[in-house]
């Protein structure tokens, strides 16, 4: 904690879904711009030995992953997550997220990204088939890494100093 006492904005992964690659990108972010990641998951995780990243493991069932992630979110924290409704928790809660590919969910797109999602849920369960994700590839990579740097590059910097503010 800052010594305004507030905790500078932080980083959450939804890691039981997040690609390594990924959770590489945000290890190496994490020590270069000094950054708290905080992995959440329902199994143990293994992360590089650093102040500025954890792993939190925390009991298996649905959705208690996302449920901690919401309950310990500080308006102006950063969630990396596919998972869309957890997207749209965290951004009624005040935080940032971005998918593992680099596109950001926002206030402007995340009913439509919400709607076609339930709609293909509910093409899945009247059996249709319709594919999973594509692969991951190089340019979603580099998507994410650009998303991530434009947030890093935004954050307020919480110093503690005052300027009269």
């Amino acid at each position: 904690m800052s010594t305004d006492g507030i905790a500078p904005p932080q980083i959450w992964v939804d890691a039981d879904a997040c690609p390594v690659v990924i959770k590489e990108i945000l290890f190496r972010a994490a020590e270069r711009a000094q950054v708290q990641v905080t992995l959440v998951a329902n199994q143990w995780l293994r992360t590089p030995s650093s102040r500025f990243i954890r792993a939190l493991q925390v009991h298996g069932g649905y959705d208690v992953a996302d449920s901690e992630i919401v309950e310990r979110l500080q308006p102006g924290d950063l969630v990396v997550t596919q998972d869309i409704p957890l997207a749209a928790r965290v951004i009624e809660k005040g935080g940032d997220a971005i998918h593992p590919r680099g596109d950001r969910y926002s206030t402007d797109n995340i009913a439509e990204r919400l709607s076609i999602r339930n709609f293909m849920e509910d093409l899945r369960g009247a059996g249709v088939q319709t594919g999973g994700p594509p692969a991951l590839h190089a340019r979603d990579r580099q998507a994410f890494a650009n998303a991530l740097d434009r947030w890093l590059a935004q954050r307020p910097k919480r110093t503690g100093s005052t300027s009269g503010d």
